[in-house]
C-alpha cells in the first residue's frame, strides 16, 4: 500500500510539471492545490492507473472527469483567490470541487446527477474538505442562497451563459464557462462584471465538454 501511494504521489509531482506548470499554470497556489488532491480517489479504482494522464476518464453515472489542464486552465482563468466564494456547475465526482477549495474560502458544487452528488459528498467529506457543500439540482440557475459568488466555473457547455449565473455574480466577479453546440468543438469564455454590472468576455480557446442541461441549458441534449 505504501508503495502505490508513493507512485501516486510522484505522478501527481509529474502532472502537476508535465501538464500544468509547463504548459502556463505557473500560480503556486494552484499549483500546490493540485499536489494536494489525490484525483485517482475521485475516479472508479479500475482507472486509477490512469489518473495522472492528460485526459478525461469515466466516472459514475455515465460521466466524464475533465483532463486536470483544463480544470487548472479554468481555475486561473477565474483568477479564484483566498477568501472567495466559488460556485461550480457540474460538480461531477467532485475533482474540480476539491481543488478550489484549496484556494477559495467555500465551493459550492451543483450537480444534476443523484449518484454523482452522493458520491462526491462522501470523497469530499473522507478527505476532510469541509468547506465544500455539493447540491443536488439545475446548475443552469445558479444556487441563489449561497450567492453573490466571487467566480462561477461550469463544466457543461450551454448556447449561452444563463442569466441566472450573471444575475449571481458578485461585483468584478468571473464566469469561466464552454459555449458552442453539444457533439462540436466549444469555445472557453471568461465573463467580468464590473461594477456598474456591464459584461466583459474575452474567448480561451477551444474545448469539449459535455452538455449543459437544465432550465437555462439544452433541452434535448443527453
Amino acid at each position: 500500500m505504501a508503495t502505490t501511494m508513493t507512485n501516486y504521489a510522484a505522478e501527481r509531482e509529474g502532472m502537476v510539471e508535465r501538464q500544468l506548470r509547463r504548459r502556463g499554470i505557473t500560480e503556486k497556489r494552484i499549483l500546490d492545490a493540485f499536489r494536494a488532491v489525490p484525483r485517482e480517489a475521485f475516479i472508479g479504482a479500475g482507472y486509477a492507473h490512469l489518473a495522472y494522464g492528460d485526459h478525461p476518464l469515466p466516472i459514475e453515472a455515465n460521466q466524464t472527469i475533465s483532463q486536470p489542464y483544463i480544470v487548472a486552465l479554468m481555475i486561473q482563468a477565474a483568477a479564484i483567490k483566498p477568501g472567495d466564494t466559488v460556485l461550480e456547475v457540474g460538480s461531477g465526482s467532485g475533482y474540480a470541487a476539491a481543488v478550489i477549495s484549496r484556494i477559495a474560502a467555500r465551493v459550492i458544487g451543483i450537480e444534476r446527477q443523484h449518484d454523482l452528488v452522493e458520491v462526491a459528498r462522501e470523497r469530499l467529506r473522507r478527505l476532510g474538505h469541509d468547506n465544500v457543500e455539493i447540491i443536488e439540482g439545475d446548475g443552469t440557475k445558479g444556487c441563489r442562497e449561497h450567492a453573490p459568488f466571487d467566480a462561477i466555473l461550469a463544466a457543461a457547455s450551454g448556447s449561452h451563459v444563463p442569466r441566472p449565473l450573471v444575475e449571481q455574480l458578485a461585483p468584478r466577479g468571473r464566469i469561466v464557462m464552454p459555449v458552442g453546440e453539444p457533439g462540436w468543438v466549444q469555445e472557453l469564455i471568461k465573463v467580468t462584471k464590473n461594477e456598474g454590472g456591464t459584461l466583459v468576455q474575452e474567448g480561451l480557446g477551444e474545448v469539449r465538454f459535455v452538455p449543459l442541461i437544465g432550465e437555462e441549458g439544452w433541452k434535448n441534449a443527453h
